[in-house]
């Protein structure tokens, strides 16, 4: 029978220093071959724009790492995130809320989705796959209806959030690395971390330890609601508007940053740091293809085979670190 894990030995030996360094040295090496094929990628304003665009991704991917920690998935985070985008413009254009209890009721609707995808996964026992597959569906189809399948437009109310305010970084940049430290720290230095590592790891075996796992899997599922709430507003913040197709197919973005930072598919094992160095790789990637020119076709192909990689290596870590153990 597959035992517990501590949280000290899944976060802290196998995402040690060694680790971290492995996937920084793979991001200076992108970096590196990016600037020798193009002449304007390694510059300020590429890097100042590219970490301006990507918060959003950062905090869905902390949503996700820690879904995939408990041995979960959520697909639905994208249309979610339309949702959550489509009812601040629902209560600004329409109910002429003010900015703050707007950006309150977008994350309350994101976060009741996670809830409700949680829920119905704990309470029937249904793999989380296809359960946020069918709220995928209803959140975009809720978020059609909220804006009659049309973009809003809201104006600049959010535009604080994407401004630069210093060093061309903007606020929602700080937000999302916060959320990050944050996010580490609950993981490694908290009972509820504890949990959620021996949820992944064993379920069974903490259920035993006399600790129920159903609210804390909820609690993750709605915490991962809660953030594509924020990860709206970072949108709606650039954009100035609510596009009720935001956020399609980016849960394949998310998930893809999550594996390539190495948080196990298998759950047990994941670390927010390592995440977000796999946001960064998958944002580097994207943006250093487009600079050489890369064709939609070409991106798609290397940006899968850089994600088969991914889990080959996690695999194989895995396999290792079971013969020693």
């Amino acid at each position: 029978m597959k035992t517990t894990t501590s949280p000290g030995k899944t976060g802290g030996n196998f995402y040690g220093l060694g680790t971290y360094l492995g996937l920084a040295g793979a991001l200076l090496a992108m970096i590196a071959l990016f600037s020798m094929l193009s002449d304007h990628f390694l510059s300020y304003d590429t890097f100042s724009t590219l970490a301006n665009q990507i918060p959003d991704l950062m905090v869905l991917a902390v949503g996700m790492t820690f879904i995939l920690i408990i041995g979960g998935i959520d697909l639905s985070v994208g249309s979610v995130l339309a949702l959550a985008a489509s009812a601040v413009s629902v209560a600004i254009l329409g109910w002429g809320w003010s900015v703050l209890p707007a950006a309150v009721l977008g994350m309350g609707c994101a976060a009741l989705a996670g809830t409700i995808t949680g829920s119905i996964t704990v309470a029937w026992r249904i793999p989380s796959f296809i359960v946020s597959l069918g709220v995928l569906e209803m959140a975009r189809g809720v978020a059609y209806q909220m804006t009659g399948s049309r973009t809003a437009y809201i104006g600049d109310s959010f535009a604080w959030l994407s401004n630069p305010i210093a060093f061309g970084i903007s606020p929602s940049f700080i937000i999302a690395l916060l959320v990050i430290i944050a996010a580490q720290l609950v993981l490694t230095r908290t009972v509820f971390g504890r949990y959620l590592i021996g949820i992944g790891t064993n379920e069974e075996a903490v259920r035993l330890a006399g600790i129920n796992p159903k609210p804390y899997k909820i609690l993750v599922f709605s915490l991962m609601g809660l953030l594509a709430g924020v990860a709206a507003l970072f949108q709606i913040s650039r954009l100035e508007a609510a596009d009720p197709n935001a956020g399609s197919g980016l849960e394949l973005q998310v998930i893809a940053a999550v594996v390539i930072g190495g948080t196990s598919l298998m759950g047990g094992r994941g670390s927010v740091i390592s995440t977000f160095f796999g946001v960064l790789i998958i944002s580097v990637l994207a943006a250093g293809l487009a600079q050489i020119g890369a064709t939609e076709p070409t991106k798609r192909i290397i940006t899968g085979a850089v994600i088969v990689i991914a889990v080959v290596l996690d695999t194989y870590r895995s396999r290792r670190a079971s013969r020693r153990g």
